[in-house]
């Protein structure tokens, strides 16, 4: 699994609403200059997250955004799924968005190897993920974030 730009400026504009949760509202801008995120696809991002409810917004001179649920509450595992979709390497693994392969030989029969491995590293990702919240996202150390 590639995490897609649009995960990453995700997670990483959520990094700051996360070291902002209780305290204050953040505007686009600031999340944007903060991150290296640019703008207009940030604006994206965070429209994105807020219809998922995840983020609400408020306009005016000290309106911005914030997240409506506890940094506690949100793991990566849904923040991905939000912005990329299933976590899946291939579509008949998915638990969210299964789909038959209709290429495959395998398709017809009662096991396919393929999807024994690939069902083991979406379990893996998806165990990772959606055990990781925003709030133990935030407070990793630097050295962490950086590997």
């Amino acid at each position: 699994m590639k995490l897609s730009k649009k995960s990453e400026y995700g997670l990483r504009a959520l990094l700051e609403l996360t070291l902002a949760y209780g305290t204050a509202t953040l505007q686009r801008h600031e999340i944007a200059i903060r991150q290296h995120i640019p703008v207009d696809f940030l604006e994206q991002i965070l429209l994105a997250l807020k219809r998922a409810g995840l983020l609400a917004s408020r306009r005016g001179m000290k309106g911005g955004y914030t997240l409506i649920k506890s940094p506690e509450e949100i793991t990566l595992g849904q923040v991905i799924r939000i912005l990329d979709g299933p976590l899946a390497p291939i579509s008949c693994v998915s638990k969210t968005a299964y789909q038959k392969c209709s290429d495959c030989p395998y398709a017809t029969k009662a096991y396919c190897p393929l999807q024994d491995a690939m069902g083991e590293v979406r379990n893996a990702i998806a165990d990772i993920l959606d055990h990781y919240t925003l709030s133990q996202f935030a407070k990793t150390k630097p050295a962490q974030r950086a590997s």
